[in-house]
C-alpha cells in the first residue's frame, strides 16, 4: 500500500487533481452542500472548454523554451464567428460548421507556422502578430450581429449523459487521443525528443519542420473546436469570448504538470489544472472578487507552480 501511495503521489499530475479536491471540499462546507451536485457539473462543463484550448497549448510548449501560441482567443473567436455564419442556425448544417471550424484552426496553424519559419522570428511574437490579424478579421466577419447556433448543436452541448456533460465526454474522447499520439506515436516521441534538445533531434534525423508544423495546427485545430463548441453552448459568438482563454490555456498546463522547459507532457494534469481553475474562480466569485483579484491569483499560482521542483522535473502521466 505504502509502495502504491508512494508511486501515485510521485506523478506530477496528481497534485493538480488534490487541489481542485481541496477547492470542492472548501466551497460546499461554506455552502453548506446545497451546491455540490451543480458545482460539480458547472466546474466538468467550463472546465472541458480550458481542457480543450490547454491541450493544445501543451503540445506547443512540449516543443521547448519559447514555443507558446498567443493567437488562441483570436482564433476561437474567428471560428465560431464564421461556422455559426455558415451554419445559419439550422439543424442540417452542424457538420458543415464544423468543418468550416477545423478549416479556420488550419489556416490559422499554417499562417503561424509560415510566420515562425519564413520570417524567423520568435513564435512568441509570431503568433501574437497573427492574433490580431485574426481578430481583426473575426470583427470584420462578426459585424455586431450575434447569430445562433443551430437547435440541436445548442441543445447538445447544454445537455449530459449519463449525468456528465457532452462538452466534457467530447474534451474527454480528444484527450485520450492525444495521450496516445504523445505517448504511442513518433509524432509523440518526435515533440518530446525536439523540447528536450532540438540539436539532438535533429541528429537523430527527427524532422523537426514537419513536427513544429503539425504541432502549431493541432494547437489551433483543438482552440477552433473550442470556440464552435463554446459559441454552440453560451448562445451564439461574441468578439471577447475567447480573451480569458489566453491566459487559462497557459495557466492550466503549467499548473497541470507539463514542463514548462519543453520535452514532457501531461495530459491528465490538464483536466486536474482546468477543474481546480474553474473552482477557484467560483469560489472567488461567491465571495465577490473582481476579475483583477482572479487575475492576480492565478498569475500567483502560475508563478509557484514554476518554482516546485517537481514541474523542473521530467513528470510522468
Amino acid at each position: 500500500m505504502t509502495q502504491a501511495l508512494s508511486t501515485l503521489f510521485s506523478r506530477t499530475w496528481i497534485w493538480s487533481f488534490i487541489a481542485a479536491a481541496s477547492v470542492f471540499l472548501v466551497t460546499i462546507v461554506f455552502t453548506g452542500g446545497a451546491s455540490t451536485v451543480g458545482l460539480a457539473q458547472a466546474a466538468l462543463t467550463f472546465g472541458a472548454f480550458s481542457v480543450l484550448v490547454g491541450l493544445g497549448q501543451m503540445l506547443v510548449i512540449t516543443l521547448g523554451p519559447g514555443n507558446i501560441d498567443l493567437s488562441v482567443p483570436a482564433n476561437m473567436t474567428l471560428a465560431a464567428t464564421v461556422s455559426l455564419k455558415v451554419m445559419n442556425v439550422e439543424n442540417s448544417m452542424i457538420l458543415t460548421g464544423l468543418v468550416v471550424a477545423i478549416g479556420v484552426g488550419i489556416a490559422i496553424g499554417i499562417g503561424n507556422y509560415a510566420l515562425i519559419k519564413l520570417l524567423r522570428i520568435p513564435p512568441i511574437i509570431a503568433t501574437l502578430s497573427m492574433s490580431f490579424i485574426v481578430q481583426s478579421t473575426a470583427i470584420w466577419t462578426n459585424r455586431g450581429l450575434r447569430i445562433k447556433p443551430p437547435s440541436w448543436l445548442a441543445d447538445f452541448t447544454t445537455s449530459s449523459t449519463a449525468g456528465i456533460p457532452n462538452v466534457a465526454l467530447v474534451a474527454l474522447v480528444l484527450s485520450a487521443l492525444v495521450w496516445y499520439v504523445i505517448n504511442r506515436t513518433v509524432y509523440g516521441r518526435s515533440i518530446a525528443a525536439i523540447g528536450q534538445s532540438i540539436r539532438a533531434a535533429r541528429m537523430a534525423g527527427i524532422p523537426i519542420d514537419g513536427t513544429r508544423l503539425a504541432t502549431y495546427l493541432l494547437c489551433a485545430v483543438l482552440a477552433s473546436l473550442c470556440g464552435y463548441l463554446l459559441a454552440s453552448f453560451s448562445g451564439g459568438a461574441a468578439l471577447n469570448m475567447g480573451t480569458e482563454y489566453l491566459l487559462m490555456s497557459i495557466a492550466v498546463v503549467v499548473i497541470g504538470g507539463t514542463a514548462v522547459a519543453g520535452g514532457n507532457s501531461n495530459v491528465p494534469g490538464i483536466w486536474g489544472a482546468s477543474l481546480f481553475m474553474f473552482l477557484v474562480v467560483s469560489m472567488l466569485n461567491t465571495y465577490g472578487f473582481g476579475a483583477g483579484i482572479r487575475l492576480i491569483l492565478t498569475g500567483l499560482i502560475i508563478i509557484a507552480v514554476i518554482m516546485l521542483p517537481t514541474t523542473r522535473s521530467a513528470g510522468k502521466t
